[in-house]
């Protein structure tokens, strides 16, 4: 069945970490600044809830691929600015070439089957 009206299209799953990290490959941004990007980007296909937003931003800080510190906003509130990592470069092209080896095996499929 299609989308009906209203409905959204997730993230696909395992590719929030690639898009975060892709997104930082740009400079420092704090959370809502990278939600607001990867809607842009992605020509507000893909909305990012801040609810797997901010618990993915923690794993990424766990596992060393950002690295984060309080600044003042635009507005001037404090917000949590986000930087990539030397580990999360190298995480994103992990990320990258898995994602890339994943759609051209779907595409195979979907184009024989």
């Amino acid at each position: 069945m299609g989308k009906h009206d209203g409905e959204r299209d997730d993230i696909p799953p395992g590719t929030l970490y690639m898009l975060i990290l892709k997104t930082l490959a740009r400079g420092p941004m704090h959370g809502y600044g990278i939600a607001q990007r990867i809607h842009q980007l992605s020509d507000e296909v893909l909305p990012v809830e801040e609810g797997s937003l901010y618990p993915a931003l923690q794993r990424m800080l766990l596992k060393g691929w950002v690295s984060a510190e309080w600044c003042p906003s635009e507005n001037n509130r404090r917000a949590r600015y986000y930087e990539l990592t030397a580990a999360g470069r190298r995480q994103l092209a992990i990320e990258r070439s898995t994602f890339s080896r994943v759609v051209n095996a779907i595409t195979r499929v979907l184009e024989t089957a």
